[in-house]
């Protein structure tokens, strides 16, 4: 096992950070996660998995700088779903001023894949000016930008038209499209914490897999052992609800994540790298009994 580290990680309660949590924690590191509610259920069972727990907020910088004090890592991510794209670049910004004044020796910043590629898609563009003032900051740093999570088949959005044996997205049956199972985006962090300054200044991006609707329609009806049809539809559909998610899926048809699985397999043989197979193969499908 490597030398044990003292890690912040942010966004601790949520899918990703939480996925972070747990890979630290197997690999014997200590971990403090930053929550706004310190006797929250969520950082109750937080405390319950040996997590030390920081009361902080992203437009506190001094919270952030008490909560960073110590730590080896942080590991930082922000989110434009709760207030939109401003506010998250605010956040990144906050959290990287942080840790420049609590001299921490490396911050991680969850990005997203593509985004340093001019995209137009408003969370892709937010992402990649907070990576740019991270870099401008003199922090040590490693940027990891994941594409579509696997996981995202498990949302309400998607799981009401898999309960009817349809998996519906915004895009031809025939375009393939990357994803990773969120456990990897976990270990991967962890991998690059252990790594520190042979990544400093890095910027990885990463997937687990990449295929076509009709495959992963073909793999959930193996795995479920229902009957799963592919069913494609037009971006604009998504536009009455959101403009961003429509763009998303036009970008997603017209150019695409580019992430070098290859590479990432041999280069980080310690991650487990879940094809999508393997992932389905892991997940309680009795969620589609349920009405």
């Amino acid at each position: 096992m490597p030398q044990s580290k003292l890690v912040l990680v942010t966004g601790a309660t949520g899918k990703q950070g939480g996925a972070v949590v747990e890979a630290l924690l197997t690999r014997g590191h200590q971990v403090r996660a930053l929550t706004r509610n310190s006797a929250s259920p969520a950082a109750n069972r937080l405390r319950e998995q040996g997590v030390e727990i920081a009361v902080g907020d992203f437009t506190d910088h001094d919270s952030l700088v008490r909560a960073i004090r110590g730590a080896d890592a942080v590991y930082a991510m922000s989110t434009p779903y709760e207030q939109g794209a401003e506010k998250e670049i605010a956040q990144g910004m906050t959290i990287t001023d942080a840790a420049k004044a609590a001299r921490v020796a490396h911050v991680i910043y969850s990005s997203v894949a593509s985004a340093n590629r001019a995209t137009g898609i408003s969370h892709f563009d937010g992402k990649y000016a907070v990576e740019k003032h991270l870099q401008a900051s003199g922090v040590p740093y490693t940027v990891v930008a994941p594409v579509f999570f696997m996981e995202n088949l498990l949302q309400p959005w998607m799981l009401s038209s898999l309960r009817q044996g349809k998996l519906a997205m915004a895009l031809p049956a025939s375009r393939s499209l990357q994803q990773i199972a969120v456990a990897d985006i976990g270990a991967f962090v962890a991998a690059v914490i252990e790594r520190s300054d042979t990544v400093f200044g890095r910027r990885f991006e990463i997937a687990g897999d990449e295929l076509t609707g009709e495959e992963a329609a073909a793999i959930l009806s193996k795995v479920t052992g229902r009957e799963i049809h592919y069913e494609g539809f037009p971006p604009d559909v998504l536009r009455a609800q959101s403009e961003e998610m429509a763009r998303m899926f036009e970008w997603f048809d017209s150019t695409g994540y580019a992430a070098d699985i290859q590479s990432l397999r041999r280069d980080f043989p310690e991650v487990t790298w879940h094809t999508f197979e393997e992932w389905a193969r892991k997940q309680e499908w009795g969620v589609l009994d349920q009405s």
